[in-house]
């Protein structure tokens, strides 16, 4: 059975871009109240100026933050975290503050957003957390990634088990131009994404909307709960010996490849 947005509360942690700004709007598409809610609330009413969408302050690392916000907005229908601090790095690389921030942001965080909203969400809710194909096809330089997401699709198993009837689900996105790889420079974001197009069994790159698309599912399919549902394109399907790779910086030679 599918339940309706329409006149739900969705609560969209993130930034004004990307995956989160997309499932802002397949919401309010849908008839949905949208608050948004992320670090720089400037940054956030200026993105979302000219639209319905409530903007709030929220740092999802901080818990008295995130009780803050609780309290602000009330009952919720729905959570959705998009926030996010990638750890790349090789293991000879990466620092303790590097992986805690990672775990912080992407599954202490969400952790705290259930302690804190669900109490009050309102019958037929649910929280929607983002993991990532890392957690299914480790890559060098990807370690903290790959370890922060596969925590993201234990911790939706646990939850969703500990909060019932209240449903909670992951979408795990493989490659998708969110903007992230704008800073390689237009040519080299070109040449990768015709690389990952020619190997990924879809031939394209996914977009913020096939992720969002598939959070909207995930909110108003009322019988999955503890699913992280993937939406990567096949990705780790290709073996990676056949996935053309890029260089990364801190070493000349090495092949890694880019990971969400």
């Amino acid at each position: 059975m599918s339940a309706s947005l329409q006149g739900r509360t969705v609560l969209v942690v993130g930034r004004g871009s990307g995956i989160a700004r997309a499932v802002s709007d397949v919401a309010l598409g849908e008839g949905a109240r949208v608050i948004a809610a992320g670090r720089d609330k400037a940054a956030l009413q200026e993105s979302y100026d000219g639209t319905e969408v409530t903007v709030a302050t929220v740092d999802v690392t901080d818990e008295a933050s995130i009780a803050a916000l609780a309290t602000e907005v009330g009952p919720v229908d729905h959570v959705v975290t998009a926030a996010s601090a990638r750890a790349r790095g090789t293991v000879g690389e990466l620092t303790p503050e590097a992986i805690l921030r990672s775990f912080h942001t992407k599954v202490v965080g969400p952790i705290m957003l259930a302690k804190h909203f669900a109490p009050t969400m309102r019958a037929g809710g649910s929280f929607v957390l983002l993991s990532g194909v890392a957690a299914l096809e480790p890559d060098p330089g990807f370690l903290a990634v790959a370890a922060t997401n596969g925590a993201v699709n234990t911790v939706v198993r646990s939850l969703a088990v500990e909060l019932a009837p209240i449903r909670v689900n992951a979408v795990s996105p493989g490659t998708i131009d969110t903007g992230a790889w704008d800073a390689l420079g237009e040519q080299k974001k070109a040449e990768l994404f015709a690389h990952l197009s020619a190997a990924n069994p879809v031939g394209r790159i996914g977009t913020p909307e096939d992720v969002a698309h598939a959070v909207l599912f995930a909110m108003t399919n009322t019988f999955m709960t503890g699913v992280s549902l993937s939406v990567d394109g096949g990705q780790p399907l290709v073996s990676s010996h056949r996935i053309p790779r890029t260089t990364g910086s801190n070493h000349p030679g090495r092949p890694v490849m880019r990971r969400p």
